[in-house]
């Protein structure tokens, strides 16, 4: 990999990066002991060990993982990665962040994550069917339309959620559309879904420059991370009337200081392997020059901890719209609190993801479909009221929209735990 990759710096622990920030929530809302000890932890773990066959016949045992943070608001949701990074302190962190994902959006879902420890490039189409489905077997007691409703993630997509849906639905005998989110439109998948969360940092990013005063039109722009989130959060800002002056993936960075043209820039990966090398539209700058660079707005849509107290003095930009997941590390908020940088958080900004998925499980119970029109409007609709409430709670507390989005989602998910008094009585 050359030395204009993405790099990640993981010095910190996804989960302690998490809990730091719940503990800062955890105080601006008084949160007493008893809720404090429940929240933090995951309500269910469960690590299975996964035979396959593999195609030369021998068999081979992965690590999967699931991990169940809270189902006190509704079913758990979350995402299945296939990474040889997956290990269980980055699935608790991941399901805490569902958790107050799907609480600060407003839906009924709690928050889970799953992962196998496995490269998905060195399977064949046959052994990750094998792995996929022998993972469902070991998941059907933890898995359910109304239980724990995955979805995909780093190295899944649409075929792993066909094959889950089709296997969950063999072992308990009927067809279960539900079960999954993310599907095929064909198996009951909904329009919309993959522009979902891209449309979603889209949206978040109008409503925090309509709060600063800035106009979207000539505003500039650089969005790092090229794969379905970072691409179609581009083009829609581009569509916005956002000049969009640098984009990046492992190959590294592209600045052009007219503004790129995001169509073509996503029509020449997907005709060059999936990655932006040998791009012609800008100049090669490294992930790192992209995100000090002098833009209004940056959208980190990568890796984990790019965005850290070595490089956070460094960024230039007036708002930061987070479309990854901890694209910014713990260590770095209160340096850009200090520069006076608004920074919409992941839990909020990336979550017209998980909103979505939420329309494609009722659309699924109610065996009825929406035209991507009302998804969209829906959608929106949802996004915005999101961002208003964490704003809201932001000025009443004086305190930065990350802390602000978790206040607003354990408070939430605090008192349901109260209402329900699940306490071990």
């Amino acid at each position: 990999m050359s030395n204009n990759a993405t790099v990640k710096h993981s010095s910190e622990n996804p989960f302690e990066s998490m809990m730091s920030r719940f503990d800062e929530a955890a105080k601006i809302l008084g949160l007493d002991e008893g809720s404090y000890n429940v929240l933090k932890s995951p309500q269910k773990a469960v690590i299975v060990s996964i035979p396959v066959t593999m195609d030369d016949g021998k068999v081979k045992v992965f690590e999967g993982f699931r991990v169940v943070h809270n189902a006190n608001l509704g079913p758990s949701k979350g995402g299945i990665r296939y990474s040889m990074d997956v290990h269980l302190d980055e699935v608790k962190a991941l399901a805490a962040w569902m958790t107050w994902k799907c609480a600060v959006v407003g839906i009924p879902y709690g928050g889970a994550k799953g992962g196998i420890k496995c490269n998905p490039r060195e399977l064949s189409k046959g052994e990750l069917e094998r792995l996929t489905r022998s993972y469902t077997d070991l998941m059907v007691n933890v898995f359910g339309p109304d239980k724990d409703i995955p979805a995909p993630d780093m190295g899944t997509g649409q075929q792993e959620m066909a094959w889950i849906m089709d296997e969950y639905s063999k072992l308990v005998g009927h067809s279960t559309p539900a079960v999954v989110t993310g599907k095929p439109l064909v198996l009951g998948g909904s329009l919309g879904r993959v522009e979902a969360t891209g449309r979603g940092v889209m949206v978040s990013t109008r409503s925090a420059l309509a709060k600063l005063g800035i106009n979207p039109v000539g505003t500039t722009c650089a969005v790092q991370g090229f794969g379905n989130v970072g691409s179609i959060s581009a083009k829609l800002l581009q569509m916005q009337g956002m000049k969009v002056l640098a984009i990046s993936d492992v190959t590294g960075g592209y600045f052009n200081p007219e503004g790129l043209n995001v169509e073509e820039a996503i029509a020449y990966r997907d005709n060059n392997n999936g990655t932006l090398e040998g791009y012609k539209g800008g100049k090669k700058i490294s992930n790192e020059e992209l995100l000090e660079l002098d833009v209004t707005v940056l959208v980190p849509a990568a890796m984990e901890d790019q965005i850290n107290n070595e490089n956070a003095d460094k960024i230039k930009a007036k708002l930061i719209v987070e479309g990854a997941n901890g694209p910014t590390s713990a260590s770095a908020d209160a340096i850009l609190n200090k520069k006076g940088i608004m920074v919409v958080p992941d839990i909020l900004a990336n979550a017209g993801g998980v909103t979505v998925s939420y329309f494609e499980w009722v659309q699924n119970r109610l065996g009825y479909f929406w035209t991507e029109e009302r998804v969209y409007r829906r959608a929106d609709r949802v996004m915005k009221q999101a961002f208003e409430a964490v704003y809201q709670a932001s000025q009443k507390h004086t305190i930065s929209l990350r802390i602000a989005a978790y206040v607003v989602a354990i408070g939430k998910v605090a008192e349901v735990e109260k209402l329900r008094g699940k306490f071990g009585v």
